[in-house]
């Protein structure tokens, strides 16, 4: 049996902390830049669904395009209006206004094709296209695993562009599980908020 701790158990329950400590005004807007099978998703519509704020779902796998469409209609039938959905690379993101959060949560579909994992250099690519578009006073929350190749040569890279990101424009924090092996890490950069 999996040990229980008191304020969180692995990346993604932090990761879900610090959302609803961000997501609190009317109209607030989302992207879930890598749904996946659609968890941090629902996370984030029931955050979202009492501030009737939207939620922008991208995968490049139509299956997680699917998987996130079924969960969100049973879980949260009333909010699934206000869900969209992509199914492209997170490389290009939409073009919306208002944008308080973006999540990435890297890595393959859990149950899913192992071969089929976000790469560094789309990677890369996504985040600095985010930290564009992203609101000020918005956040990046992004999730890594290394505990594949691919997956440590992303939080290795990721590491290192977002460590020399201009601290007067953000603010860039990191998390690891230093006793757990080849643990999950998260990774948090805050765009300031006035100019």
């Amino acid at each position: 049996m999996r040990s229980k701790f008191p304020l969180f158990n692995t990346p993604i329950d932090l990761a879900h902390h610090f959302w609803k400590s961000l997501l609190l005004n009317p109209g607030d807007v989302v992207i879930d830049a890598t749904c996946g099978n659609g968890k941090d998703s629902l996370a984030l519509a029931a955050l979202l669904q009492p501030l009737n704020g939207k939620l922008l779902c991208i995968d490049i796998q139509e299956k997680a395009i699917e998987n996130t469409k079924a969960l969100l209609q049973k879980e949260v039938p009333d909010f699934f209006c206000n869900v969209s959905f992509y199914h492209q690379s997170h490389e290009t993101l939409p073009e919306v206004a208002l944008l308080k959060l973006i999540v990435f949560n890297l890595g393959y579909l859990p149950a899913g094709d192992k071969s089929l994992t976000t790469k560094v250099d789309s990677t890369l690519q996504s985040i600095k296209n985010a930290l564009e578009v992203l609101s000020l006073g918005g956040v990046l929350s992004i999730t890594c695993y290394p505990g594949h190749l691919e997956g440590k040569k992303e939080e290795e890279a990721l590491l290192e562009y977002l460590s020399k990101l201009d601290p007067f424009h953000y603010c860039f924090t990191s998390f690891f599980w230093d006793n757990r092996n080849a643990s999950p890490s998260l990774f948090l950069v805050q765009k300031k908020s006035s100019i």
